[in-house]
C-alpha cells in the first residue's frame, strides 16, 4: 500500500524521495516563469494584472499547503505505526471537510473580486482583466486545494516519486495548454486572460482526478463515506491540529517578504529592482531545500508513528549535513558569480550592485535557513506544529525586524541583507537544537511510560 520509510538507509530513503521534488518544483518554477512569459505578449496592462493575482493566488495555495501538512502528518504517523484502517478513516474524513471548505472559499473569493482587489491597490482601469482571468481561475480553488493534499498524501505513503512525475508531467500540460487558449492556436478560440486562467482550472482539475484514481482506486485509500460523529470529529481535530497552525507558518513567508521590499524601497526604485532581480534568483538556488523539507514530514511521521528514535536522529543528522555542505556551495558560487547572473538580468549597473550585494550576504546562510525549512517540516510530521509557527514567527519578528532597523543604521541598505543572514543562522542552530531535545524528551516520555505499564 505504501513505501516504508521505517526500513532501508535513512540517507538513501531521503535522496529517493527527495530527487524526484527536485525536477518537480523545477518544472513548476518554469511553467510559472512561462506563464508570466506569455501573458507579458498581451500587453502591460494583462501583465499587470495577473500580477495583481499572484498575492491571492499565494494565500490560497497556503492554505492547500497547510491542509496538505495536516493531512500529511496524521497518515504518516498512521501508515508508520501499521494502522491502515485509521489512516483511511481520517484521509476520507479529511477529504469531506477539506472538499466543504474549498467550494466555500471558492464562492466567497469569487463574490469579492473587485472588494479585495481595489484593497490590494488594482486601479479601475485594470479591473476587467482582473475580472477575466479571477473569475474563471476561482473555479479550480477547490481543485487547487483538494489536489494539493492528494500530493502530499502520496508522499505521507512514500510515493515522492510518483508525485514528483505527476507535477512535472501537470506543468508540461500546462506550458502546452497556455499558448492554445491565450492565444487562439490549433482551432482553440483565442480567449486571452481568460485563457490562461483556463488551462490553469484544467490542468487542477485533470490532475485532480488522476491523483484520485491512483489514491482511491488503486490504493483503496477511501473508507466508507459516512462513519459515526465521534470518529469524524476525532479526524478533523487531528487534521486541523497541524493544519491550521501549518496554514499559519505559510502565510508568514509572503509577510516577510513585504516587509523586506517596504524597508528596500526607502532606497529607490533600483533598490527594489535590485532585490527583485536577487529574489527571481534565490528560489532557484533554494529548490533542494525546498525538496527536502517537502519530504521531512513524511519521514519523520512515519518513523515516529514506528518508535523508532534512532532513524529520526539519523534523519537530522544527514539533513543537517546536507544543508551546511549544499549551502556552502551556494554561498561559494553565488559570491564570485552573482553579478554576472544578475547582469542577465538587467544593465544597470545600480540593480546589478544590489542584486550582486544580496547574493554576496545572504547566501552564507542558506544552508541555515534550509535546516529551518526542514525542521520545521519535521515537527509537522511529529504532529508537533507550534515549534513550526513559532521559530517562523521568530525569524521574521523577533530577529529579522529589530536586527534590520539597527543594521541598516550603521550600515544602509547592506545591513538589511546582514539581518536576513544573521536571522537565518540564529535560527537554523537554534532550531537544529529544537528538533533533537524534542525528540529526546519525546521518547524518554514513551519509555517512561512503558515501564508504568
Amino acid at each position: 500500500m505504501a513505501i516504508k520509510l521505517t526500513e532501508g538507509p535513512v540517507s538513501r530513503r531521503m535522496f529517493d524521495m527527495a530527487m524526484p521534488m527536485v525536477w518537480a518544483l523545477l518544472a513548476m518554477m518554469s511553467f510559472n516563469a512561462a506563464d508570466t512569459f506569455f501573458v507579458a505578449q498581451l500587453g502591460d496592462a494583462q501583465l499587470a494584472a495577473m500580477s495583481f493575482t499572484f498575492p491571492v493566488e499565494m494565500l490560497f495555495t497556503s492554505v492547500a499547503i497547510g491542509a496538505g501538512a495536516g493531512v500529511s502528518s496524521s497518515l504518516a504517523r498512521l501508515l508508520g505505526a501499521d494502522d491502515i484502517t485509521a489512516a483511511r478513516r481520517v484521509f476520507t474524513d479529511a477529504m469531506i471537510l477539506i472538499s466543504v471548505i474549498s467550494l466555500l472559499f471558492a464562492l466567497l473569493g469569487y463574490q469579492l473580486i473587485t472588494p479585495v482587489f481595489a484593497l490590494l491597490g488594482a486601479e479601475q482601469d485594470l479591473m476587467p482583466y482582473i475580472r477575466e482571468y479571477m473569475e474563471t481561475w476561482y473555479w479550480c480553488v477547490p481543485a487547487l486545494i483538494v489536489s494539493q493534499v492528494f500530493m502530499t498524501t502520496l508522499r505521507a505513503m512514500g510515493l515522492a516519486r510518483l508525485q514528483g512525475g505527476i507535477m512535472t508531467g501537470l506543468c508540461v500540460l500546462n506550458v502546452v495548454l497556455d499558448p492554445l487558449l491565450i492565444f487562439g492556436l490549433a482551432g482553440f478560440p483565442r480567449l486571452e486572460l481568460q485563457g490562461a486562467a483556463l488551462a490553469t482550472v484544467a490542468v487542477r482539475v485533470f490532475g485532480l482526478f488522476l491523483v484520485y484514481y491512483i489514491l482511491c482506486v488503486r490504493h483503496k485509500m477511501i473508507a466508507p463515506l459516512f462513519a459515526p460523529w465521534p470518529e469524524v470529529r476525532r479526524s478533523w481535530i487531528a487534521v486541523l491540529h497541524v493544519g491550521l497552525p501549518a496554514m499559519a507558518t505559510n502565510m508568514i513567508i509572503p509577510v516577510a517578504s513585504g516587509i523586506v521590499v517596504l524597508l528596500v524601497s526607502q532606497y529607490g526604485n533600483a533598490a527594489v529592482a535590485g532585490l527583485g532581480v536577487a529574489a527571481r534568483i534565490e528560489p532557484l538556488a533554494l529548490v533542494c531545500f525546498y525538496a527536502l523539507s517537502s519530504i521531512m514530514g513524511p519521514l519523520f511521521g512515519q518513523n515516529y508513528g514506528a518508535r523508532l528514535e534512532q532513524r529520526l536522529h539519523d534523519a537530522q543528522s544527514a539533513m543537517t549535513r546536507f544543508c551546511l555542505a549544499w549551502g556552502l556551495l551556494l554561498a561559494c558560487i553565488l559570491f564570485f558569480a552573482g553579478r554576472l547572473i544578475a547582469s542577465a538580468f538587467s544593465d544597470s549597473s545600480e540593480v546589478q550592485h544590489v542584486a550582486a550585494t544580496y547574493l554576496a550576504i545572504v547566501p552564507l546562510s542558506y544552508g541555515a535557513y534550509g535546516i529551518v525549512m526542514s525542521v520545521c517540516a519535521a515537527f509537522n510530521g511529529l504532529g508537533m506544529p507550534f515549534p513550526a509557527l513559532v521559530i517562523s514567527s521568530c525569524r521574521v519578528l523577533v530577529l529579522y525586524l529589530p536586527m534590520a532597523l539597527l543594521a541598516r543604521h550603521f550600515w544602509g541598505i547592506n545591513g538589511l541583507f546582514v539581518a536576513t543572514a544573521l536571522a537565518n543562522l540564529v535560527l537554523g542552530f537554534v532550531s537544529h537544537l529544537w528538533l533533537r531535545n524534542r525528540v529526546n524528551r519525546e521518547f524518554a516520555t514513551i519509555t517512561s511510560q512503558d515501564c508504568t505499564r
